[in-house]
């Protein structure tokens, strides 16, 4: 086990060593950067659906899925170790009123481990939260480039959690995240003579803040069989409103630009005093998010179930940054989805023995530009491939969504994401019955 957990994360460091960048989305210009998808393959491949819970596949959406029934394959005296990592590729159409452009990007996406202990679970593990990649200029009334905006970086998160069994049905859990990462930005104001030549000298102003700090998120799963073959399953999550701390600086400089291969060489430099203005330090408000779902299904065969997310986006702050004809309002989000496995005990059939996932999710992501809504909409697909023995598997998803508006002149994505991962169990606590 632990040389396979090795070389899975040898491959995933190599594949983020590879591509930093997690978004090429123009919206993540705004606030900390473009929310990443807290959760696994299998979730994704359900339209975002975190509400199903069992022994074999971990959860990071609910801090409560730590616990989970004792196998029936080990007498249920225990239950796996479960091991998951995931990471993924996204190939996007920018489309505007002017024209259209492609956009890839590769991305870790997760990676996690959840312990059981008795009528407690245990589980940490590192996600992105936020991600910044972005490359924009707009034009002046000559249709020459004005201004060039460019952004990196992100929010990460490092979480460890806790979850109990309170009865054989209800399960509680939380979890404590540690927030870390930077954003940088920067923007060039172009600046030409009489006859719309490109002046010598440019200015550039460049910001970067420095984020960190704590948040929480509790959670509930209760689950009962209605009838003799289906089950029901529900969750329930809750963060609260929290604060991270920014350390900010922000430089302006006069540069000279190479306009064969854009590269950027700077003459002289001054940095700002946000000292003096309180701006050296600040803080960063996180919204708070509750989601609620449920769903029926028969073990082991089938799943449906539907979700329901909001959070308070315009809870949102962030001193340093001020943008016009930009504004948050309370995100929300609706999510569908489930899964059919034909038949999880055959020999005969590889494929019967597989996961097959669907989904679907409309979600209003909370930001306005130019009063008009960012909304997505995206379906999603997915198979579980068992591999190994104790219901190891591996995992793809895709997904089409859209997400924007060419309104006003905004831009709408077009995009198709490609999921992978592995989800591992493996037994490393077993009672001895001879001594």
């Amino acid at each position: 086990m632990i040389k396979k957990l090795l070389v899975v994360f040898i491959a995933f460091s190599a594949l983020q060593s590879y591509s930093q960048e997690g978004t090429a989305s123009p919206y993540s210009f705004y606030g900390i950067g473009s929310l990443k998808f807290k959760g696994t393959v299998e979730n994704r491949s359900m339209g975002g659906l975190s509400i199903y819970t069992d022994s074999v596949h971990v959860n990071l959406r609910n801090p409560a899925a730590y616990v989970a029934p004792n196998l029936k394959l080990w007498n249920e005296e225990s239950r796996p170790v479960k091991f998951s990592v995931g990471g993924s590729g996204s190939s996007t159409t920018l489309k505007a009123n002017s024209g259209e452009a492609e956009v890839s990007t590769t991305t870790f996406d997760y990676l996690a481990l959840s312990l059981p202990l008795g009528d407690f679970g245990f589980g940490f593990g590192l996600v992105p939260y936020t991600s910044v990649g972005y490359d924009l200029e707009s034009l002046n009334d000559n249709d020459l480039v004005e201004n060039r905006y460019a952004g990196e970086g992100g929010l990460n998160r490092a979480f460890i959690g806790l979850g109990y069994k309170i009865t054989d049905k209800l399960s509680i859990g939380v979890d404590v995240n540690y927030n870390f990462g930077n954003i940088q930005n920067s923007v060039i104001e172009f600046n030409y003579d009489e006859e719309n030549i490109p002046r010598q000298y440019q200015t550039r102003e460049s910001n970067r803040s420095d984020l960190s700090g704590l948040n929480f998120n509790i959670g509930l799963t209760y689950k009962t069989m209605i009838t003799d073959e289906l089950e029901l399953q529900a969750g329930a999550t809750y963060s609260p409103v929290s604060d991270l701390s920014s350390i900010n600086e922000r430089t302006f400089a006069t540069i000279l630009i190479n306009f064969t291969n854009g590269q950027e060489f700077v003459v002289n430099e001054l940095d700002a005093d946000l000292a003096s203005r309180g701006l050296e330090e600040t803080d960063l408000r996180l919204p708070s998010r509750f989601s609620i779902g449920g769903g029926i299904g028969k073990p082991r065969h089938w799943f449906l179930g539907a979700e329901f997310t909001t959070q308070n986006t315009s809870e949102f702050s962030n001193p340093i940054v001020s943008i016009e004809d930009a504004n948050f309002v309370n995100a929300r989000n609706v999510s569908i989805g489930g899964f059919y496995i034909p038949d999880f005990k055959s020999f005969s059939s590889y494929w019967k023995r597989s996961t097959y996932r669907a989904g679907i999710h409309f979600e209003n992501t909370g930001l306005e530009i130019n009063n008009q809504p960012i909304n997505e909409f995206g379906i999603s697909f997915g198979v579980g491939l068992p591999i190994g023995q104790v219901f190891s598997n591996a995992n793809l998803g895709f997904e089409f969504g859209r997400r924007g508006t060419t309104d006003e002149n905004l831009i709408q994505e077009n995009f198709f994401n490609l999921s992978v991962s592995l989800s591992l169990n493996d037994r490393w606590f077993q009672k001895r019955k001879y001594n």
